[in-house]
């Protein structure tokens, strides 16, 4: 049965701004898709520990403004630096449940000197081993005050069962040449992460399924004004300032025609399950297959460049 695929989209809230508590709810659900017997769980963006709403809420692009300082720190503080082994425990479920992982986080590397942070998308496979991590190329307007530009050594695949899966960050689903780069590699399940909102997935799941004749799952998390701890630097402004709802999840997936599996699922918090059929795959290539008989590469081509960044080069003797 190497051509089906059960998945589990868990479309959950952040302890906002919370690693510890968030890191908790993310194993939870894992253990919950392993009893229904997922082999894939699919996480929205940045889920730990939750996407950066303060900025809309404070006048972020306000310069020297403390209370844009202080979350920031705070942000800082509780985001994931994978090399102090802050996914271990994650990593370890995943092996235990042999159950592949796609999760977003907050990312503070020390190749980049453990001060700045990235959006991230980890995949970590059923063996438990984190085998690619994907830093947002180009965080999207307010987001540019808190997260760094990525680069591309993330824009990577990976095998599962018949399947190879890519995934990609947010507003970067729409940049043509990262999904190009995927479907070159032969990706035919393709992981889409959100914040939150539907109205970043109803149109753009449907499209990349069908441009690239693959299966899209859009995940996204939910966040309203209980989910702000009452331990949070600046609560009450926040909470003055806040909608009710400012994420209302839309997880959903489409099929390698376009049509959907799932439609856009909102105000609902949990595990959302389906099966994915391989061979659908290759049906749907027969009359449409973007990077081989239907692509012209010696009129146009991409080049990827997939190092990873950092300011720094040091030789030893």
């Amino acid at each position: 049965m190497n051509h089906i695929l059960k998945v589990a989209l868990a479309q959950i809230s952040p302890v906002w701004l919370n690693k510890k508590e968030t890191l908790k709810k993310v194993e939870h659900s894992i253990i919950e898709a392993s009893k229904e017997h997922a082999e894939l769980i699919v996480f929205g963006e940045g889920l730990i520990p939750g996407y950066p709403f303060w900025l809309a809420l404070t006048g972020g692009a306000e310069w020297n403004k403390t209370v844009n300082k202080e979350l920031h720190a705070h942000y800082v503080k509780n985001s994931i630096t994978i090399e102090k082994g802050d996914l271990d425990d994650i990593c370890g479920l995943a092996k235990e449940h042999k159950l592949a992982v796609y999760l977003g986080v907050i990312e503070r590397p020390t190749d980049r000197g453990g001060h700045s942070v990235y959006a991230s998308l980890v995949y970590i496979n059923n063996e438990g081993v984190i085998q690619s991590v994907h830093r947002k190329l180009q965080p999207t307007y307010d987001e540019r005050l808190t997260w760094s530009p990525g680069d591309g050594n993330g824009l990577r695949v990976h095998p599962l069962k018949d399947f190879t899966v890519g995934g990609l960050n947010c507003w970067e689903n729409w940049m043509p040449l990262p999904r190009a780069a995927l479907y070159g590699l032969g990706e035919n399940l393709h992981i889409a992460v959100w914040p939150g909102s539907d109205h970043n997935t109803k149109d753009i799941t449907r499209f990349i399924a069908r441009e690239s004749r693959s299966y899209v799952i859009s995940v996204s998390s939910l966040m309203s004004k209980k989910d702000f701890p009452k331990n949070t630097p600046h609560i009450e402004s926040l909470l003055e300032k806040a909608p009710d709802t400012l994420a209302n999840g839309g997880s959903c997936v489409a099929g390698p025609d376009g049509e959907w599996i799932i439609e856009p699922v909102l105000h609902k918090e949990g595990l959302i399950f389906t099966s994915l059929d391989f061979n659908r795959v290759l049906e749907e290539r027969q009359n449409f297959d973007p990077v081989g008989h239907y692509s012209r590469p010696d009129v146009t081509k991409l080049s990827v460049n997939r190092e990873r960044q950092s300011t720094t080069e040091y030789f030893d003797s």
